[in-house]
């Protein structure tokens, strides 16, 4: 027989839903604190730097490309059906432009498609083993793609969806 009592069932999951309901009450402040608005433009912010970045390591001055730019294209980032010289233009001008817009929370859908596109070529032409980083860097764009820049974006104050 045993020594130590065991709680009635009716007690047990009442406990069990007083925990369940107090988990809820704490996601549901935390969906209130974490508001899409602002999950957009840390998301928008995040990814604009890591394409921002790395076009200026492609570019002198404002948009002059480097020759170590033209010789990447040629070399490391063959892609096919896109000549190296042609290649290095885009991606530069992309790596500046899209994210810029994305800053500025202005066509937001079309700059994280954009984005997105790159990244799947870089995915699958590029650095096929980097498949965590651009996993990641396309569920950003994904997201943002799909809900938009959120109220602190030019695009809500222009009434752009």
């Amino acid at each position: 027989m045993s020594t130590h009592l065991q709680a009635p069932a009716s007690i047990e999951s009442s406990n069990h839903r007083g925990l369940r309901a107090q988990w809820n009450a704490v996601a549901e402040r935390l969906a209130r604190l974490v508001a899409h608005d602002a999950l957009a433009l840390a998301m928008r912010v995040a990814v604009a730097a890591i394409f921002f970045y790395s076009g200026r390591t492609k570019v002198e001055g404002f948009l002059t490309l480097t020759d170590s730019a033209y010789e990447l294209f040629r070399t490391e980032y063959k892609l096919p059906f896109v000549p190296p010289e042609i290649a290095a233009h885009l991606a530069a001008y992309s790596e500046h432009l899209f994210p810029l817009l994305l800053v500025l929370g202005l066509f937001t859908r079309l700059s994280a498609l954009a984005l997105l596109g790159m990244t799947l070529v870089i995915q699958v032409f590029v650095y096929p083993d980097a498949w965590p980083t651009h996993l990641s860097w396309a569920a950003l764009l994904l997201y943002l793609a799909g809900r938009g820049a959120g109220r602190l974006s030019l695009d809500h104050a222009l009434g752009i969806r």
